[in-house]
């Protein structure tokens, strides 16, 4: 591929996913500066593949890029000293002091719930609510049959709403990040 074309061509997928790359680490991570970091490794990895990008998954293929650059991360940060468990404040500001520390909590306690389920079942989960990927894509992104995809998504569900998180979708975390 010439040099101007796939300059051109990583740059429209930049534009029209970064975003979601971005918002989907964050999700994983809970670390605004680990998102912005496994964000650009996803693009990094995506310019200097040999293959040529297929449109129709593409969305999926970043995701999965992103969490294993998030899992390999993870590993890594493991074998150094564990995980910081505090928050950084999101940045987007409510009208009161209240609010924000309001805000900055539930954020924290979805967080903490979401990292708390296994790995498969929180990547099958936010695929689903927050990407609005079918059980299709996921079970293509994971390896699994759709049916297994089913249960992780549910089983996640099942888990969040045990704590009372039963109502976190697509809309809900739109609002904490927007």
């Amino acid at each position: 591929m010439p040099g101007d074309v796939r300059a051109t061509s990583f740059a429209e997928l930049y534009g029209a996913y970064a975003r979601d790359v971005y918002r989907f680490a964050l999700y994983l991570s809970g670390n605004i500066a680990l998102a912005q970091d496994i964000t650009s490794e996803t693009f990094l990895h995506v310019w200097v593949a040999e293959q040529p990008v297929r449109l129709g998954s593409v969305k999926a293929w970043l995701f999965v890029i992103a969490r294993n650059c998030y899992l390999h991360e993870l590993r890594r940060l493991h074998r150094k000293m564990p995980l910081d468990p505090a928050m950084p404040a999101g940045d987007s500001v409510p009208a009161t002091p209240e609010g924000a520390l309001a805000a900055q909590q539930e954020l924290t306690r979805v967080l903490k719930a979401v990292a708390a389920l296994p790995e498969a079942d929180r990547f099958a989960l936010l695929l689903r609510a927050i990407e609005g990927f079918s059980y299709t894509e996921i079970a293509a992104a994971l390896h699994i049959s759709i049916a297994a995809a089913k249960v992780k998504v549910h089983r996640a569900r099942l888990r969040l709403a045990s704590q009372g998180l039963g109502g976190i979708d697509h809309e809900h975390i739109q609002r904490r990040h927007s």
